[in-house]
């Protein structure tokens, strides 16, 4: 995929994923760029996993396959931040 569009995705993706999980999204750019595109990459590898195709492309379905990822990803950092405090 080209780098525009992982960045795109990953914010879109990162934005929403906060949302959900946090239900404030106030991440920042930056944050929900690296969480986005990060998240991507986690929801590729899941999905993979159970035998289907990860992130084709800029469109709905790796929207989907990043905001699934993003969120897992965001879930299990609060688990960790909450147990530390």
């Amino acid at each position: 995929m080209h780098i525009i569009a992982w960045l795109v995705l990953g914010l879109i993706a990162g934005f929403i994923a906060s949302k959900i999980v946090n239900r404030q999204g106030n991440q920042g750019l930056l944050m929900s760029l690296v969480i986005g595109v990060v998240g991507a990459e986690v929801g590729g590898w899941l999905f993979r996993l159970f035998g289907m195709s990860g992130v084709t492309g800029l469109n709905l379905y790796s929207l989907l396959v990043a905001v699934l990822g993003a969120t897992v990803l965001l879930f299990i950092y609060h688990q960790l931040i909450r147990r530390r405090i």
